[in-house]
């Protein structure tokens, strides 16, 4: 009896792992796709002309983390800084908690108050983070994760999914800076690396 239940937990681990890495290559798919048009590509002409794939960490379930998330009350909006002189007003949402090999961490998650106003983001909220890979294998000004407004407590961030501010690629967007608050200390190995050394 035993071993039909571990069989089964191994089983379904397996099919649950196999559809985390599905999303997550579905998601670098979707980006490799976005930067390679012409329409909808961040990069310059000339980026984009020898432009054939970003460089991602390898897919790793380790990096899909199931949090708690808290809804913070009476929080103040504010002109978020970026890399130009564009300030956009953001509030604080809530709070994730959760941890990575053992170690516990919490993050800000921001609500954009001009893009909330269009119907496909009414739900959508901003996870700007940076971490120990900043700066090396990753862009030193942190990485952005878009989550949604979980139904309840529990919320699954996918760091896999993790993506570089288009400033990286183009000096004409103006792109948030990563809050100080939410820095990870650790390696956070996986999403997007960094473009160009």
């Amino acid at each position: 009896m035993y071993k039909i239940i571990l069989t089964v937990f191994i089983f379904i681990s397996t099919i649950a792992g196999a559809q985390e890495k599905v999303t997550a290559l579905d998601f670098q798919k979707k980006l490799n796709k976005e930067f390679a048009d012409s329409i909808t590509s961040p990069l310059t002409q000339k980026d984009r002309v020898s432009f054939k794939a970003l460089e991602f960490f390898p897919i790793d379930s380790a990096f899909i983390i199931k949090a708690k998330f808290r809804r913070t009350d009476k929080e103040k909006s504010f002109a978020m800084k970026t890399t130009t002189e564009r300030a956009p007003l953001y509030v604080k949402y809530g709070e994730v908690s959760f941890a990575i090999k053992g170690k516990k961490f919490k993050l800000n998650v921001y609500l954009n108050l001009e893009t909330k106003k269009r119907k496909s983001f009414q739900n959508s909220l901003f996870l700007p983070i940076s971490d120990l890979t900043s700066g090396n294998e990753t862009y030193g000004g942190g990485r952005y994760l878009d989550i949604e407004i979980p139904e309840g407590d529990d919320l699954i961030i996918d760091f896999n999914q993790a993506y570089n501010p288009y400033c990286v690629y183009n000096s004409k967007y103006s792109c948030p800076l990563v809050p100080s608050e939410n820095h990870l200390a650790t390696y956070i190995y996986a999403g997007v690396k960094k473009f160009h050394d």
